[in-house]
């Protein structure tokens, strides 16, 4: 099985996630973090990342920062789409009869409209948000793929573009790959040995054909 992260991975997002993380930010009169401190909590719990991006931000006061952060993404939720070259990457896996999934931070609601706009949900039997269980790096995630699906570790290859991806594939003692035109740069991602990293979707493309 293949799984796949979503922003920043499947979805060209992470840019857009960082600006709404710095805008909100601004609006509240918080320190605004720079673009790399931003774009390194894409992926995590929300609380996990709000305390990393924005550590003066109280924990009362994450009701109205997330609610300023989602009416941002929303404004410009629908400029976004895929890599180039995804979908067809993705059909072209599963009609050679691998079976595809999706682990990602996002919430299901999220995710689900992102699915449905996209038209690509029906490639995948199965995902998991961050909403519904515990956030990366933690294995959960990956441990529920595997025993909704009745696989092992072994059978799996998680996709990202975050370190919390590969921490979370470690963690399951699922192999990983790396891919570099995402959220986090190419030095943290390499720090977990990944079974390779690459810096396209058509890279990525070679790489599963030859390999996966």
């Amino acid at each position: 099985m293949l799984v796949f992260d979503w922003d920043g991975t499947l979805f060209d997002s992470a840019a857009v996630i960082t600006d709404c993380i710095r805008q909100a930010a601004r609006d509240m009169a918080l320190p605004v973090p720079d673009r790399r401190t931003a774009s390194h909590v894409i992926g995590l719990g929300l609380n996990d990342s709000l305390r990393h991006a924005l550590p003066t931000l109280r924990e009362e006061q994450y009701a109205e920062f997330l609610a300023l952060y989602r009416g941002y993404f929303v404004q410009r939720e629908d400029t976004l789409s895929l890599f180039p070259g995804v979908t067809e990457l993705l059909a072209e896996l599963k009609e050679r009869g691998h079976q595809l999934a999706i682990a990602t931070g996002k919430p299901r609601r999220g995710l689900d409209r992102a699915l449905q706009a996209s038209g690509i949900g029906p490639l995948f039997a199965a995902s998991r948000c961050g909403d519904e269980t515990e956030p990366k790096p933690h294995p959960a995630m990956l441990l529920e793929l595997m025993a909704e699906l009745q696989l092992e570790a072994a059978d799996m290859l998680m996709i990202g573009d975050t370190s919390h991806d590969l921490g979370m594939a470690a963690s399951a003692g699922v192999a990983a790959v790396a891919v570099t035109y995402g959220a986090h740069p190419e030095e943290s991602l390499l720090a977990f040995a990944p079974r390779a990293c690459v810096a396209s979707v058509v890279e990525l493309r070679q790489w599963l054909t030859e390999n996966a």
